[in-house]
């Protein structure tokens, strides 16, 4: 144990760290912060991965106090990091910048940050990145669950939660459904180990099904019990079903049961630009609305 008061370093070591920074995630989170704890669960085991190593394009390390996490850089590619800050200890975030540039062999590098962290904001702008507002960039959107829509009975389909033995195809639709945009790395071994990671739960992951009983669309929610919020991360459905309104069902039918199990408030954080405009207007049609962007800073590295 490390004496208090002293800040210190580690690399990353298995699903304890994740663990770590997920409760860092839950900490410090409100509708305007970088990340629930449910995004980190998808972004380390969407795809097959060992929970103990990292690959060797990437590299994770985390800052502690005591037995607490105030900091993470999570390089998810030498051209990519994303980071969390504790606003206790604001100037862990130019440390963080500085591990991924020692790290990182990349001659252009990105981070993502919320517009308003000041904190974050000025570490980048300090360390040489600019602000890249002509990129993609995602706004995080939140509803409150108190006066939901029913969900709506759509015919020749149904809602229900996904049952454990159904890894292999809850897995399938996923791929499916993301298949226009490249192959997925999402198959049943990468997900069954998600299933096997906090905060998943079978109740809150959700899928429609057509009159032959086959998945054909799927909504999986994140409920962080300490605040009571719950991330829908992801939404998608197989393109021969889209236009009738399964992505807006599956999804309302996942917040009820959101809802049901004690979460108060729902975030999700679909693209903001106008080039993938699909699915914020999907989002803001079940009552959804927006509370920050989430955009791009890039430097070169000289």
């Amino acid at each position: 144990m490390s004496e208090p008061g002293t800040v210190r370093r580690r690399d990353f070591a298995g699903p304890d760290d994740l663990r770590a920074m997920q409760d860092l995630c839950s900490r410090v989170w409100s509708p305007t912060t970088r990340f629930h704890p449910g995004q980190l669960a998808w972004s380390r085991y969407h795809r097959p991965v060992d929970p103990a190593v990292l690959d060797a394009s990437e590299a994770i390390a985390l800052w502690t106090v005591g037995d607490r996490t105030v900091a993470f850089g999570w390089a998810e590619a030498p051209d990519w990091l994303e980071l969390q800050v504790d606003p206790d200890h604001p100037g862990l975030a130019v440390d963080v910048l500085e591990w991924f540039e020692e790290w990182s062999d990349a001659d252009e590098q990105s981070a993502m940050a919320v517009e308003g962290d000041a904190v974050v904001e000025a570490a980048l702008a300090d360390a040489g990145f600019e602000q890249r507002p002509d990129d993609p960039f995602f706004t995080h959107h939140v509803r409150d669950l108190e006066s939901l829509p029913a969900v709506p009975e759509l015919a020749g389909y149904a809602v229900r939660a996904v049952r454990p033995d159904e890894t292999a195809e809850r897995a399938a639709v996923h791929a499916a459904a993301w298949s226009d945009l490249g192959p997925s790395r999402v198959d049943a071994a990468a997900y069954r180990r998600l299933g096997h990671a906090w905060p998943y739960r079978c109740d809150l992951d959700h899928v429609a099904v057509d009159a032959s009983g086959a998945m054909v669309a799927s909504a999986l929610v994140w409920l962080d019990p300490a605040t009571g919020a719950g991330l829908v991360e992801p939404v998608g459905c197989v393109p021969g079903h889209r236009g009738r309104g399964l992505a807006g069902a599956v999804t309302l039918s996942a917040l009820h049961a959101l809802r049901a199990a004690g979460g108060v408030v729902a975030q999700v954080t679909p693209r903001g630009d106008d080039a993938y405009p699909g699915p914020q207007r999907l989002y803001r049609s079940i009552g959804f609305r927006p509370s920050a962007r989430v955009v791009t800073w890039t430097r070169a590295i000289d």
